[in-house]
């Protein structure tokens, strides 16, 4: 079973002000965190990025957006549409703290789903889930009708919402759907 890492890099920044893939934590960016733990579960990375010059030192596949200024749905469906694989684990570049503990639990509940999608805190993370290739025709037809929330296709598909964590502990999960969005949220996560 072939298993693509696939990290959301597109985005604006806008609330945070710079480009928040980039943002140093302990000695490292943001987005080499989310590499780094997403290589000890998946079989290969890639990076959805407009600009993929900013990315080459992960010395991964990049890929851009066949669909822009599309949003997130379209860096989802460029990764898929590019790499073959049998699930996709997404991380978006604004998560630096997840953990393989969590993509692992999300991996054994996918069974005959098209998608284990989290719920954590009484919301959905779409963006921290894990999918079959067999999603990608869904998504595809709302891209096509311009319908661009992330969750527009999941009434389409067989899918297993995910909200009990087993024996995870909560301080895993609290960091793992973790989201820097805005420049406090980035001093937040300093401290961790």
């Amino acid at each position: 079973m072939l298993k693509q890492g696939i990290i959301l890099a597109g985005g604006k920044s806008s609330r945070m002000g710079t480009n928040k893939s980039l943002l140093p934590l302990g000695g490292k960016t943001s987005i080499e965190h989310i590499f780094n733990e997403m290589s000890l579960f998946t079989d290969e990375i890639t990076i959805v990025a407009n600009d993929p010059t900013l990315y080459r030192f992960l010395n991964t596949d990049i890929v851009a957006d066949r669909y822009t200024g599309k949003g997130p749905l379209a860096g989802l469906e460029s990764a898929m549409y590019y790499k073959k694989a049998d699930l996709y684990f997404v991380a978006a570049c604004d998560m630096p703290f997840v953990n393989k503990s969590v993509y692992d639990w999300l991996q054994k509940q996918i069974s005959h789903y098209s998608a284990a999608v989290p719920i954590f805190n009484e919301k959905t993370h779409p963006l921290a889930g894990v999918y079959k290739r067999e999603v990608l025709p869904k998504v595809q037809e709302q891209l096509a009708q311009n319908n661009l929330r992330v969750k527009s296709f999941f009434e389409h598909i067989d899918i297993k919402y995910v909200e009990d964590y087993d024996d995870i502990p909560r301080e895993v999960l609290e960091k793992h759907f973790f989201n820097m969005n805005h420049p406090d949220q980035y001093r937040k996560a300093k401290l961790f």
